[in-house]
C-alpha cells in the first residue's frame, strides 16, 4: 500500500498534465466543429481534392465527417496517439526508474516481495490511466453536448471514448514487459515514443493499403471507430486479442521481474 501511495504521489503532477492535455485536445477540436458543421458542403469539397490514401491515413470518413460522431472519430485517432505515449512512458518508467534512479537496493530491502512491488506499481498505473480517462471523457462529453446541433448516439460516443483507455492498457502492459525484460533503460521517453510511433505508422500504412492482417498487429487498429459508430460496441475478436496481449505481457513481466538480477548502480 505504501508503494502504491508513493507512486501516486510521485506521478501526480504528470497524471494531471496528461489528463488536462487530453482534455485540451478535445476542447480544441470540438471548438471548431460548429464551423465544420455549418460549412459542411464546402468542407467536404475541400477534402475530396485530397488523395484517397491521404484521407485513409488521416482517418477521415468523408460521408460522416460533418456529423458530430464522425468529426469526433477523426480527431480521436490523435487522442489515442497521445494516450498511448502516456501509457507506454508510464509503464516503462515505473519499474525501470528504480534502477536508473539507484533506488532499487532501498526498495528491495523492504519487507515486501517483488511480486508485491510490481503489483503496487501496476495498480498505480491503472489508477493513473483511469483518472486520466475520467477527466477526458467528462470534458469530451461536455463539449459534445455544448456544440451538438442535433441528437447524437451517446452510447456510441462513450464506447469510442473508452477505446482510449483500452489502447492505453496495451501500451502500459508492453511498457511493463520492456522494463522487466531489460536490466537497465537509460532513457524512457525515446523508447516510448519510438514504440508508439512505430505502431501508429503501421496503423496508417494498414489503412492506406487496406491490409486486414495489420489489424491483428497494431493496437491502434483494435478499435474500428466506424464499426463503433454503427454498432455501439466493440468487435469481439479484437477485444479478445487485446485481452490476450495484456494478460501475456503482465504475466511475463511478473516472471521476469521476480527472477532477474537487479543491480543498485
Amino acid at each position: 500500500m505504501n508503494i502504491f501511495l508513493h507512486e501516486l504521489k510521485v506521478t501526480r503532477k504528470s497524471m494531471l498534465i496528461w489528463a488536462f492535455a487530453l482534455a485540451a485536445v478535445t476542447v480544441l477540436f470540438f471548438s471548431i466543429y460548429p464551423s465544420v458543421e455549418k460549412d459542411g458542403d464546402q468542407f467536404i469539397k475541400v477534402l475530396q481534392n485530397y488523395p484517397e490514401g491521404v484521407l485513409k491515413a488521416l482517418g477521415v470518413q468523408i460521408n460522416t465527417i460533418t456529423s458530430l460522431l464522425g468529426f469526433y472519430s477523426y480527431f480521436f485517432l490523435y487522442v489515442m496517439l497521445c494516450g498511448a505515449i502516456q501509457a507506454m512512458n508510464l509503464g516503462t518508467g515505473i519499474l525501470s526508474k528504480e534502477v536508473s534512479g539507484k533506488t532499487a537496493e532501498f526498495i528491495l530491502a523492504k519487507p515486501v516481495t517483488r511480486a508485491q512491488i510490481i503489483t503496487a506499481k501496476l495498480l498505480a498505473v491503472l489508477y493513473t490511466l483511469i483518472f486520466t480517462n475520467v477527466i477526458f471523457i467528462a470534458v469530451s462529453y461536455g463539449m459534445a453536448v455544448a456544440v451538438a446541433t442535433a441528437d447524437f448516439n451517446e452510447e456510441a460516443f462513450f464506447f469510442m471514448s473508452a477505446a482510449n483507455f483500452f489502447v492505453q492498457l496495451v501500451f502500459a502492459s508492453l511498457g511493463f514487459l520492456v522494463s522487466a525484460a531489460f536490466s537497465r533503460i537509460r532513457s524512457v521517453l525515446p523508447l516510448s515514443l519510438g514504440t508508439v510511433f512505430a505502431f501508429f505508422i503501421l496503423s496508417m500504412f494498414g489503412s492506406v493499403i487496406g491490409d486486414k492482417a495489420i489489424r491483428y498487429i497494431t493496437p491502434f487498429k483494435y478499435f474500428d471507430l466506424s464499426y463503433i459508430m454503427k454498432h455501439s460496441s466493440y468487435e469481439p475478436v479484437y477485444i479478445s486479442i487485446e485481452a490476450a496481449v495484456v494478460m501475456v505481457a503482465i504475466a511475463a513481466s511478473y516472471v521476469l521481474f521476480t527472477k532477474k538480477d537487479i543491480h543498485a548502480a
